[in-house]
């Protein structure tokens, strides 16, 4: 095992110090702790656990938010006890009353923060068709209640908006700025399909943005 020293600080200071240092800071998605392995011997500094990789690798299962708070937990724990690379955990639209325990129980497994939605709890991949958001209001309902359950203050929460795609880029903006006045340390925007959109969420929003690359949007 690989477990990280006890000197090492935190995996939340570990993560915002890599973003801080590295512009852009590139997060390898990995679904196991072999990947994990293979991403800390290319040289990344942070990793990210995927919803859609846990339901598809692990369970095969499509990602459609069929998963657990504990299935995801576990795989967590699995990869951190592999690696000291920081490790950010897409939790989807958190399992409703149970994203208070998510919160605890992922940074009690050694994540460095957790990425949290505003679709419907159905969900659906974030590059598929028909998709349907919460209201600003809920989905910072939903942010309160995990920033309020961190007891370490570096771990990062991180609010995914997939408005873009939904509500246009206007509505994405506005969105990430109201998820920001409730206290999200960082913004996902999923979904952008140009580098002039991302470079007008960027300059609006003024926190560190997730763009994640794929070879369909």
């Amino acid at each position: 095992m690989n477990s990280p020293p006890s000197s090492l600080p935190a995996a939340g200071q570990r993560l915002r110090q890599a973003i801080a240092e590295e512009r852009p800071l590139q997060v390898v998605g990995v679904p196991n702790a072999y990947c994990a392995l293979l991403a800390q011997q290319a040289g990344f500094r942070a990793i990210y656990l995927s919803g859609a990789g846990v339901a598809n690798m692990a369970y095969g299962r499509p990602d459609l938010g069929l998963t657990s708070c504990a299935e995801v937990v576990e795989e967590a724990r699995r990869i951190t006890a592999a690696t000291p690379l920081p490790l950010l955990v897409d939790v989807d639209t958190g399992w409703g009353d149970e994203v208070t325990d998510c919160v605890r129980d992922l940074e009690q497994a050694g994540a460095a923060g957790l990425q949290l939605e505003d679709q419907v709890e159905e969900k659906r991949c974030g590059h598929r068709p028909g998709k349907m958001l919460v209201s600003t209001v809920e989905m910072q309902a939903r942010l309160s209640a995990a920033l309020a359950a961190r007891r370490d203050n570096s771990f990062v929460i991180m609010a995914r908006t997939d408005a873009g795609s939904v509500e246009g880029l206007s509505a994405a903006i506005d969105r990430g700025l109201a998820y920001i006045e409730t206290g999200a340390d960082m913004i996902f925007v999923e979904a952008l399909t140009s580098l002039d959109a991302y470079r007008q969420f960027t300059a609006a929003v003024r926190v560190p943005v997730l763009a994640n690359l794929t070879e369909f949007g």
